[in-house]
């Protein structure tokens, strides 16, 4: 099972990240860009565990090392892999 992870800061904390992106893409003459948010993406292959078991496991790799769920939210979807 393959599963896909999103991790980007929570609404109302600051990504300078993100600020100084939107910044070059105006400077470069985007000027159509309202919005940058820049996160972290993660693909974590699992074995052996039944679609049930597969949430469960991800749900707690985010809220112990992936994510930062005091200033970050996560989302995430699983795939079936060969």
């Amino acid at each position: 099972m393959l599963a896909k992870i999103h991790v980007t800061y929570k609404k109302g904390v600051l990504d300078t990240q993100g600020q100084a992106v939107h910044h070059a893409l105006t400077d470069l003459g985007y000027n159509e860009v309202k919005q940058v948010t820049v996160g972290k993406y993660m693909e974590v292959h699992l074995k052996g565990l039944s679609e049930e078991n597969a949430k469960d496991r991800v749900r707690e790799m985010c809220e112990k090392l992936l994510a930062n769920t005091v200033i970050e939210s996560y989302r995430y979807t699983l795939s079936p892999t060969e």
